[in-house]
C-alpha cells in the first residue's frame, strides 16, 4: 500500500481531534455527578428533611415529594453556578457544556416543536385587515387550499383564490394604504404579489431570530433552531427541559406590549349593563341562555357573594340560579367589582372578576354587543388579566381600556422599548425594568403627565400585567412592570421584551415532549444493547476469520471512536435510532472486512503467498466496498433531505459511519495486517471448519428464477392484499393526533383504561400496551384543528380523569403531567397537526421513490448499463413491499409497536440501502467475470457471481442480522418496531440480491447477450 506514512498520519491526526472533542463529555459529566452529589447530601441534612416534614404536614410521601424538588432545584443551581467557573484547559463549564455529544430528547428528555409562521396574519396585516368579503373569501380559500397542498407557498393560494373570484380585482387598493412607499395604486397585480410576497419572507426571517435570540437568552445547553424555508416552518429543539408550558410561552408570546388608558370602574359596569341587556334579550333566540345556566351553577359555587352583587340594591340575591342566567345572562357569570355592604362600585380599571371557564362566553358576548353597536367599540375595550387573583386558582379580572385615537391604537407599544431586564421591586417581589428610545421616553413623559391621578395599563398580548396610578410625570423613558411574576416569569418577559415582538404569530403545529426519566432508560438500553451487538460481532468475526478477525476489532473500535469523535465535532444530535444506526453502522464495517477476507481467501486457494494474497484481495474489493457504501450513503442524504428529529439524527450517524466504515476497513485494516506481515507474526483468516465454508456450491440459481418469480410474487400478492383489507396502523406523524405514553404503578389492561377513557372524549381513544405492562399509549385527535394552553390543558385534565383511578396510589393532576420528580404519569406527549400530518405523508412517499431512483441512476451509471439498474430497482420494490405488507398483516397481532410512522419510513429507506449493497457486490463480481471470460455466456456469469459471493453474503447478513437482533430485544421499545422493519428487510434482500436481482437483469438482456458476454 502506497502513502503508509501519510494514512498513519492522517489516522493520529482524526485520533487526537476525536479525543479532544469527546473529552468535554468527560468533564461535563464529572461536574454533573459533582452536581448531585452536593443536592444529595443537602437534601440528606437533618434541618432539610425537617423543614420538608413540617411543610408536608407531617406526610412521609408528600415530604418525600418535596425533598426530591429540592434535590433538583439545588442541582440545577450548582451547575448555574458553575457556568463561569473553569473546569478545563482554561475552558468554563459552559464552553464545555456547548460542546459535549448532543443527546436527542429521547435520550436526554426535553421538548421539539415545529412552528409555521402565521402568513396569513401577515397578509391580513398588509392590507389594513380589511373587512372586503372578496379579500376575506380569498383568504379563508387559500387556507382550505393550504391543507391540501405544500407546493405552493399561501401567498401564491392566496393571489389564485382571489383571482378567481374577481378576475378584474386590483389588489393595490388593498395593500396601498399600508405598503404605499413600494405599491402605488396603478400598480399591476403581478407587482403588489411580489411585494407582499418579499414582505411575508421578510416577517418569516425576523420570526426567526427573534425566536433564536430568545432561545439563546433561555439558558438551555445545546438548542437547535432550524429553518424550513420550504413550509414556512421553525423547527426547535430543547434538550432536557423540564417546563413545556413555559417554553410554549416563550416561543408562541407575540410580545405585542402596549399602553393603554383605563376607565374608572362605575363608568366600565354601565356599559356593562348594556351588554347583559342585549344578552338577556337574546335568550330566546341564541344559545346564551343555555351556556350561562350550565356555567352559572359552578360560577355561584367559586364565589358565595356573586348574586348578591348583581345590582346596588341587591335585588338579585333572592333570585334563583336559572332566573339569573334568563334575567341578566353576563353577570351570572362574573362577578362586579361592588361593594358588599354599599352596592357602590369599586375604584380603578377593574369592572369584575370570572372564572377561567366563563371568560369565553362572556368575552362572546360582549363581542356581540360591539358587533351589535349597544356599546361603542371605538371608545372601550375590555382585556383579561395576565394571571389569576392572588390567592385563588382561576379567577380572572376583567379591565376595561381606553381607546384615544382615531385608529384604535395604544397610547403607546412595545416598538421604543430598548432594553429589558428582571428586576426586583421596593417591597422584594420580582418586576420588568424598561428603558425606552428617545421618541418613546418623550411619549411616555407626555402620557404620564397628562394622566396623573389615572391609571395606565401595562398590556401584552392582549392581556392585562398591571395597571398602576400614575403618581406624577415621568421623565427620562424608564417604567417598570409588576404583576406578581415568579423569577422564571420575569426573566422570561424581560427576554421577549428585549428580543422584540413577533411580525407574525408562530403558532405550534407539531410538539413532542419526553420526560427525564424515559430519556435515562433509552440511554441505559441504548448501551446495553450496544454493547451485546459489539460482543455479537467480536465472536462473529474472530470464530470465522481467526486472528484476522481480531484484526477486524481492533478497526472497528477505531471506526466507532472516530464516529463518536465527528459527532461530538459537528454538533450532530445522538438520539436512540443514533444508535441504532452506530449498531448497523458496525455491521456494515465489517462487511468491507468480510468483501476483504473473502477475496484473500481466494487468492490464498489460489496459491498466492500471503503478501501476495493481501494485495491482492484488497485490490479487487475495492470496487465492490465502494460501490456498496455509497449507495447506501446516497440513500442516507435522502433521508437527512425529507426526515427531521430522530430519522434524520440516525441518517446523519449513519452516513458519518459509512464514511468512517471505509476509511476503518480499508486503511486501518490495511496498516494493522501489513505491521503483522512486516514482523512475521502469525496470521490466519480461518479455522479449519470455516476455510472452505460455502466454497464449493454451485447452484444454478438462474435455472430456477422463475420458481423464485413465484414464490416472490405469492408474497407481494398477500401484502398487497393485506394492505387492501386489513390496511396499516398509521402513527400520529401520517394521521394527526395527539399521543400521551402514561406510565402507571401498577400492570393496567388497555381495554378498561379505554373504556374509561370514552366517557371522557367524543371519540374513545386509540389505548395500547406500550412495552410493558404497567404502560399505555393513548392516541387521541379530540380537538386536533385546535391549539393553545388552555386545549393541552383540558385534554390533560380529561386524561387524567380517565385514568387516575388505575393507579394504585393516589396521583395529582400536577403530578400525572409532570415527571420532573416523579417517574408515573405522562412520560412522553407528541401532538402533530392535521397540516403536518399531510406534509410527512407526501415527503416519505417522495422519500422512497427518490431512493428507488437515486438507486437506478446510480447503478446504471456505475455499471453502464440501465439493465443493472432496473434489476436492482425492481428487486429493491420487491423488498419494500414486502416490509411494508408484513407491518399490514402483524400490527395488532405482535405484542409490540408496528405503527408506520417517520421511522418506519427511515427502516424502509435503510433496508433499501442495505439490500442494494449484497446486489452490488454480486454485480461487482459479474462485471469482473465478464471482463476476465469475455466469451462464456451470460447466465454462467451471473451464476458464478452468485455462488462466489455466499459466503461473503451469509456472513455479512449473519452479522447483521444478530446484531439488530440484540437492538430489538434490549434496545427498548421505543425504537422494537424501527429494528423490526429491519429484521425483516434484511431477509427479504438476502432473497432479492441471490435470487432475483441477477435473474431481472437476465431476463431484459438482449438475446445475443445473453448467448455470449454481459
Amino acid at each position: 500500500m502506497q502513502n503508509k506514512g501519510l494514512i498513519r498520519f492522517l489516522t493520529w491526526a482524526f485520533v487526537l481531534v476525536c479525543l479532544y472533542q469527546l473529552s468535554f463529555t468527560l468533564v461535563t459529566r464529572r461536574v454533573e455527578r459533582a452536581a448531585k452529589a452536593e443536592a444529595e447530601r443537602y437534601v440528606a441534612s437533618d434541618a432539610v428533611k425537617a423543614d420538608a416534614l413540617k411543610r408536608a404536614g407531617n406526610d412521609a410521601v408528600v415530604s418525600q415529594m418535596i425533598l426530591d424538588s429540592i434535590q433538583v432545584a439545588h442541582e440545577s443551581q450548582y451547575l448555574d453556578s458553575m457556568a463561569t467557573e473553569k473546569v478545563y484547559l482554561g475552558q468554563t463549564y459552559r464552553y464545555c457544556q456547548a460542546r459535549e455529544i448532543n443527546l436527542g430528547l429521547d435520550l436526554k428528555g426535553g421538548m421539539n416543536v415545529m412552528l409555521e409562521v402565521s402568513t396569513v396574519d401577515v397578509v391580513r396585516a398588509l392590507a389594513n385587515n380589511t373587512t372586503d368579503s372578496n379579500f376575506n373569501r380569498a383568504i379563508g380559500m387559500a387556507l382550505a387550499n393550504q391543507k391540501r397542498t405544500t407546493n405552493k407557498d399561501f401567498v401564491t393560494l392566496f393571489y389564485e383564490a382571489i383571482l378567481s373570484i374577481d378576475p378584474n380585482v386590483r389588489l393595490a387598493s388593498y395593500f396601498n394604504s399600508q405598503l404605499r412607499d413600494q405599491i402605488k395604486l396603478d400598480a399591476d397585480n403581478d407587482e403588489v404579489m411580489r411585494v407582499v410576497r418579499a414582505e411575508a419572507a421578510s416577517a418569516y426571517d425576523r420570526t426567526y431570530e427573534i425566536l433564536r435570540q430568545r432561545i439563546d437568552k433561555f439558558g438551555v445547553a445545546q438548542p437547535t433552531i432550524q429553518q424550513l424555508r420550504a413550509s414556512e416552518r421553525i423547527l426547535v429543539e430543547l434538550p432536557g427541559v423540564k417546563d413545556p408550558d413555559r417554553v410554549r410561552k416563550l416561543l408562541q408570546g407575540t410580545a405585542q406590549l402596549e399602553f393603554w388608558g383605563t376607565y374608572d370602574c362605575p363608568d366600565a359596569i354601565r356599559r356593562l349593563e348594556l351588554v347583559d341587556n342585549l344578552a338577556a334579550s337574546a335568550v330566546e333566540s341564541s344559545a346564551v341562555a343555555d351556556e350561562a345556566a350550565d356555567s352559572s351553577d359552578t360560577a355561584a359555587a367559586d364565589s358565595s357573594s356573586l348574586l348578591d352583587k348583581l345590582s346596588a340594591d341587591n335585588s338579585a340575591a333572592s333570585e334563583s340560579v336559572p332566573d339569573v342566567a334568563k334575567q341578566h345572562p353576563l353577570f351570572a357569570l362574573m362577578e362586579l367589582n361592588v361593594d358588599r355592604a354599599t352596592g357602590q362600585a369599586g375604584r380603578g380599571p377593574v369592572v369584575g372578576y370570572a372564572p377561567q371557564k366563563n371568560r369565553a362566553a362572556i368575552d362572546r358576548m360582549i363581542n356581540m354587543a360591539f358587533e351589535k353597536k349597544v356599546i361603542n367599540g371605538r371608545e372601550i375595550k375590555f382585556l383579561w388579566s395576565a394571571k389569576p387573583v392572588k390567592g385563588t386558582v382561576d379567577i380572572y379580572q376583567l379591565y376595561a381600556v381606553k381607546i384615544e385615537t382615531r385608529d384604535a391604537t395604544p397610547l403607546l407599544d412595545g416598538g421604543v422599548i430598548t432594553d429589558a431586564r428582571q428586576d426586583f421591586s421596593a417591597v422584594g417581589g420580582n418586576e420588568i425594568s424598561m428603558s425606552m428610545n428617545t421618541e418613546g421616553a418623550r411619549e411616555w413623559k407626555r402620557i404620564t403627565g397628562e394622566n396623573v391621578g389615572q391609571c395606565i395599563a401595562i398590556v401584552l398580548d392582549n392581556l392585562v400585567y398591571s395597571a398602576p396610578v400614575v403618581n406624577g410625570e415621568i421623565a427620562g423613558g424608564h417604567s417598570s412592570i409588576t404583576g406578581d411574576f415568579t423569577l422564571e416569569e420575569a426573566k422570561d418577559l424581560a427576554n421577549i421584551l428585549k428580543s422584540g415582538k413577533l411580525p407574525a404569530p408562530a403558532v405550534i403545529v407539531q410538539e413532542a415532549v419526553v420526560g427525564p426519566s424515559l430519556g435515562q432508560e433509552s440511554i441505559h438500553k441504548g448501551i446495553i444493547s450496544f454493547i451485546l451487538a459489539f460482543i455479537v460481532v467480536l465472536v462473529y468475526m474472530v470464530v470465522f476469520y481467526n486472528r484476522a478477525g481480531w484484526v477486524s476489532v481492533v478497526a472497528l473500535l477505531v471506526n466507532i471512536f472516530l464516529l463518536m469523535g465527528i459527532v461530538a465535532s459537528i454538533g450532530s444530535v445522538l438520539t436512540l435510532p443514533g444508535i441504532a444506526g452506530i449498531v448497523l453502522t458496525m455491521a456494515m464495517a465489517v462487511d468491507g472486512n468480510v468483501i476483504i477476507y473473502e477475496r484473500i481467501k481466494e487468492e490464498l486457494r489460489a496459491g498466492s503467498s500471503l503478501s501476495n494474497a493481501v494485495e491482492t484481495g484488497f485490490k479487487n474489493a475495492l470496487s465492490a466496498i465502494i460501490d456498496g457504501q455509497v449507495t447506501t450513503f446516497l440513500l442516507g442524504l435522502v433521508l437527512i433531505m425529507f426526515g427531521s428529529g430522530p430519522v434524520q439524527g440516525f441518517a446523519v450517524t449513519l452516513c458519518i459511519g459509512i464514511v468512517t466504515s471505509l476509511f476503518t476497513s480499508i486503511f486501518i485494516t490495511r496498516l494493522v495486517i501489513d505491521g503483522m506481515l512486516r514482523k512475521k507474526r502469525k496470521l490466519n483468516f480461518s479455522f479449519a471448519f470455516s476455510e472452505n465454508f460455502l466454497r464449493n456450491v454451485h447452484i444454478d440459481f438462474l435455472s430456477k428464477r422463475k420458481l423464485f418469480y413465484a414464490i416472490g410474487a405469492i408474497a407481494i400478492v398477500i401484502c398487497l392484499g393485506s394492505l387492501a383489507f386489513r390496511g396499516m396502523s398509521f402513527g400520529i406523524d401520517f394521521t394527526g393526533g395527539r399521543t400521551y405514553v402514561v406510565r402507571f404503578d401498577q400492570p393496567v389492561n388497555a381495554v378498561e383504561v379505554r373504556s374509561s377513557l370514552a366517557g371522557q372524549f367524543d371519540d374513545a381513544p386509540e389505548v395500547k400496551t406500550y412495552g410493558p405492562s404497567n404502560q399505555l399509549k393513548i392516541t387521541t385527535k379530540y380537538m386536533i384543528m385546535e391549539d393553545g394552553d388552555e386545549v393541552k390543558n383540558e385534554i390533560m385534565s380529561r386524561l387524567y380523569a380517565g385514568t387516575k383511578d388505575y393507579f394504585a396510589a393516589p396521583i395529582t393532576l400536577d403530578e400525572f403531567r409532570s415527571t420532573e420528580t416523579n417517574p408515573l404519569g405522562v412520560i412522553q406527549a407528541e401532538q402533530v397537526g392535521a397540516t403536518i400530518a399531510n406534509d410527512l405523508k407526501r415527503s416519505s412517499i417522495f422519500a422512497v421513490l427518490g431512493g428507488l431512483l437515486v438507486i437506478f441512476v446510480y447503478i446504471g451509471l456505475r455499471f453502464r448499463s440501465w439493465r443493472f439498474g432496473v434489476g436492482s430497482v425492481a428487486a429493491l420494490a420487491h423488498d419494500t413491499i414486502l416490509v411494508i405488507g408484513v407491518f399490514s398483516l402483524l400490527w395488532g397481532i405482535l405484542p409490540f409497536n408496528l405503527e408506520v410512522d417517520q421511522s418506519f419510513i427511515a427502516a424502509v429507506l435503510t433496508v433499501i440501502g442495505y439490500s442494494i449493497n449484497s446486489t452490488v457486490v454480486i454485480f461487482d463480481r459479474v462485471r469482473e467475470n465478464r471482463k476476465l471470460f469475455p466469451k462464456r455466456k451470460l447466465i454462467d456469469h451471473m451464476n458464478d457471481a452468485i455462488n462466489a459471493t455466499l459466503a461473503r453474503t451469509f456472513n455479512t447478513n449473519g452479522t447483521t442480522f444478530a446484531t439488530l437482533l440484540m437492538m430489538f430485544l434490549f434496545g427498548g421499545e421505543v425504537i422494537r418496531g424501527f429494528i423490526f422493519a429491519l429484521l425483516v428487510g434484511v431477509l427479504c434482500g438476502v432473497f432479492s440480491s441471490v435470487c432475483l436481482a441477477c435473474s431481472l437483469v437476465y431476463e431484459v438482456s438482449p438475446k445475443q447477450d445473453k448467448q455470449l458476454t454481459a
